[in-house]
């Protein structure tokens, strides 16, 4: 790639010009917004992809991006199959990257500000009911009887994940300290650094304190530094072991639906507003910045209603 020659094309296929502010954006997205590592690799490819599709049109330069061009590629992905929520995604994309480019002085105008994202289709996340999760927990529990540290990290972990709906990656990152068994809450640094305080309860509280105990020591390898939960090499356990194990220990529930960490964070927050608890809560809980968020369990659980009213009401 030639700085001397705006025609030149980088390895990704991008005018030099292009590639150029796309390392800047980058540097943006990391240095600035602090965002973490995927969500800055999900933002870049979006934009790359919308910077190549601009280049075919014929756009050489970032201050000529229009919203016929913008409107062109979501246009182009719904074409080739992309899903509502795939497409919702990249025009949010397109227009967090044209409204930097606006603040930063790179285009004149900001040619995203008007470019609509398709609805999402309303989808209901599947959920576990109250029984079908204390089966879960059992049935690690039972596992667990053998005194493996592994079979106790493990039920530590879904004791967790259930009393507190917190993030596959808000539990992968936690340490020890983060813990307050005194006052039964753990410290969970959530999207955009975001601190918050969760409380668990009292079979949680029996579960990491035996973790701690009996299991943990045992794993405990060096470099774990920290990290509250290993994994099988004695290190800070990663999010796809925890998505398999949860994935692997539903499969156990006759009839349960077939989810991983998120679908145990949904869970949660349903059986949360079902108990009376409010909306306000459940959104500090879980770390939502808007409450519309915390209102599809709402949703949830009213569908979950009319459900059960369909099954058991003669007059239905």
């Amino acid at each position: 790639m030639s700085g001397d020659d705006p025609g030149a094309v980088d390895e990704a296929g991008l005018p030099e010009p292009f590639a150029r502010v796309l390392g800047d954006y980058e540097r943006h997205l990391v240095s600035e917004r602090d965002l973490a590592p995927h969500t800055v690799r999900a933002y870049l490819g979006d934009v790359a992809g919308l910077l190549e599709h601009l280049h075919r049109l014929g756009h050489a330069d970032v201050a000529t991006i229009d919203l016929r061009g913008l409107r062109s590629w979501l246009a182009k992905q719904h074409t080739m199959g992309g899903a509502r929520s795939s497409v919702a995604r990249r025009a949010t994309a397109a227009r967090v990257f044209t409204a930097w480019l606006t603040r930063t002085g790179r285009a004149p105008a900001d040619a995203g500000a008007t470019l609509a994202s398709p609805k999402k289709a309303a989808s209901l996340p599947p959920v576990l009911r109250a029984d079908e999760a204390s089966d879960l927990i059992r049935a690690a529990a039972a596992l667990a009887d053998d005194g493996s540290p592994t079979g106790i990290r493990d039920v530590a972990m879904l004791e967790l994940l259930y009393a507190t709906g917190i993030r596959v990656g808000e539990l992968v990152a936690l340490d020890v300290d983060d813990l307050d068994h005194e006052r039964r809450v753990a410290r969970v640094l959530g999207k955009g650094r975001k601190e918050r305080t969760v409380p668990y309860g009292q079979p949680a509280a029996v579960a990491l304190e035996r973790w701690l105990a009996r299991g943990r020591e045992r794993l405990r390898a060096e470099g774990a530094g920290a990290a509250l939960f290993l994994g099988a090499r004695g290190r800070r356990i990663d999010q796809r072991m925890v998505r398999e194990l949860v994935h692997r220990r539903i499969a156990e529930v006759p009839g349960a639906p077939d989810i991983g960490p998120h679908g145990l964070r949904h869970t949660a927050a349903t059986h949360l507003l079902e108990g009376g608890a409010d909306l306000r809560s459940v959104q500090e809980l879980l770390g939502h910045a808007s409450l519309a968020t915390t209102q599809l369990y709402t949703h949830v659980s009213t569908e979950r209603l009319r459900s059960a009213y369909r099954q058991a009401h003669p007059r239905a």
